[in-house]
């Protein structure tokens, strides 16, 4: 059974940092390229943050040079560091293998980490 706990959301102000932490099992983590998602009020989730099972990293554009993705295999685990983090950060962030994990016919998702940017 597939499990995606994510933790280290908060609330935080413009110019801060936070660090996420994913922690997954029921997948073969260490061959899945793994990524963090994020979903504002209103707006569709995307793709943030991709790593694949040799490091190699992507990034959406909006968060080149601020956000870091790594992953352990070892512990199972992906994090995203943010800093420099911006009121247009706010969101849910969700990580998922890339593409998502399916669960019979739909995508399988975590609870999820709630990331708040005050102004």
């Amino acid at each position: 059974q597939v499990q995606l706990v994510e933790s280290g959301g908060g609330l935080v102000q413009a110019g801060g940092s936070l660090r996420l932490s994913c922690a997954a099992s029921g997948v073969i983590f260490s061959i899945n390229p793994m990524g963090w998602y994020r979903q504002a009020p209103g707006k569709q989730r995307e793709l943030v943050a991709a790593i694949t099972s040799g490091g190699s990293r992507n990034y959406v554009d909006s968060v080149k040079g601020r956000f870091t993705i790594s992953r352990d295999n070892a512990k199972n685990t992906v994090y995203l560091q943010m800093n420099s983090l911006k009121p247009e950060d706010t969101a849910v962030y969700y990580c998922n293998t890339v593409p998502p994990f399916r669960a019979g016919s739909e995508n399988y998702w975590g609870q999820g980490t709630q990331v708040t940017v005050s102004s």
